[in-house]
């Protein structure tokens, strides 16, 4: 991403897909990309990545997959055949998982890992039974989603350094 209006995603936390075209159409003059979480995708179904990118528009399909690395790979593909720019995963699902997505996308489409959701804690951490602290914990995800291919990682702002100075330029790291 390199012009300003592609830097900026807005998230298209609405409900349907009428609430979505709308605030596409207002804003498509100035933004390329819209993110499109869950909550829409999972109320719309694929007709809302479709109807969003009918003008141009650019789509970050945030949907975290983790699953069997075969169920994710065929995932990937179907957004791929969807026209998606960049797709979630979460970087649990481990490093087979991981290099199924890879290998399953179009070359247009990046693959972003999710190392935690930026809701954790500590407390959530220790909660489920991981004793890493939590920029340990984001950094050797992040580490294995570089080294397993993938082509950024989706981080809170306050990881956003911290994984830069440690992984580099290597790959785009997307702040929501």
């Amino acid at each position: 991403m390199t012009k300003i209006s592609e830097k900026i995603i807005v998230a298209l936390d609405v409900p349907s897909k009428d609430a979505a075209t709308r605030l596409v159409e207002r804003l498509r003059e100035q933004i390329s990309f819209f993110k499109i979480g869950l909550q829409l995708y999972t109320a719309e179904g694929p007709e809302i990545v479709r109807a969003v990118t009918v003008n141009g528009a650019k789509v970050f399909l945030d949907l975290k997959l983790h699953d069997i690395p075969n169920t994710v790979a065929r995932a990937v593909e179907s957004a791929s055949e969807l026209g998606v720019q960049m797709l979630t995963i979460h970087l649990t699902g481990g490093s087979e998982m991981i290099r199924a997505a890879v290998a399953s996308r179009k070359k247009e489409m990046s693959i972003l890992g999710v190392t935690v959701l930026t809701s954790l804690t500590q407390q959530t951490l220790d909660e489920i039974g991981i004793e890493e602290q939590l920029d340990r914990h984001v950094l050797r995800l992040g580490n294995l989603g570089v080294a397993a291919g993938i082509d950024g990682l989706v981080a809170s702002p306050f990881e956003t350094r911290f994984l830069r100075s440690e992984l580099g330029d290597k790959i785009k790291i997307v702040v929501p």
